[in-house]
């Protein structure tokens, strides 16, 4: 039986490098914001509303964390936050609904803007290498 020496790994990592996969998030939002910005001039006021209602309702999960006793250190989301967090901050939530508004074929301009802009908040919080978080409330490696 031969050894394996020490400069091979016996796992491989499968991830994208990071400057790639940060590239790959930043032309993702360049398009989101370009899409959304389209429905906002294409609909009024409705879909300028509902972009910034897009924008800012994933992080509105903190607010889940109302009353919560544990102390938390920088950069840590309470525990009882994360599940909430996390269930916002996943992109094939918004896209999956996305799809499903294509398919059934609604006229609700404002509905598909917020869909929009929800995956460009994910968009722009990945970019700025902000994931989804353990269950401690720290960011995932």
């Amino acid at each position: 039986m031969t050894a394996i020496p020490a400069t091979l790994s016996t796992t491989t990592d499968h991830r994208l490098p990071t400057t790639v996969r940060k590239a790959g998030w930043i032309a993702w939002a360049l398009f989101l914001a370009a899409f959304a910005i389209l429905e906002g001039v294409n609909h009024g006021t409705g879909s300028w509303l509902a972009l910034v209602a897009g924008l800012i309702a994933p992080d509105l999960t903190f607010f889940a964390a109302i009353g919560a006793k544990d102390p938390v250190r920088q950069g840590q989301l309470p525990r009882q936050a994360v599940p909430f967090y996390n269930a916002a901050h996943r992109t094939w939530i918004p896209l999956a609904l996305t799809l499903a508004y294509a398919l059934a074929g609604p006229q609700l301009p404002a509905l598909f803007t917020f869909l929009l802009a929800w995956m460009l908040h994910i968009a722009i919080d990945r970019a700025a290498g902000y994931g989804l978080r353990t269950a401690d409330g720290f960011i995932r490696a």
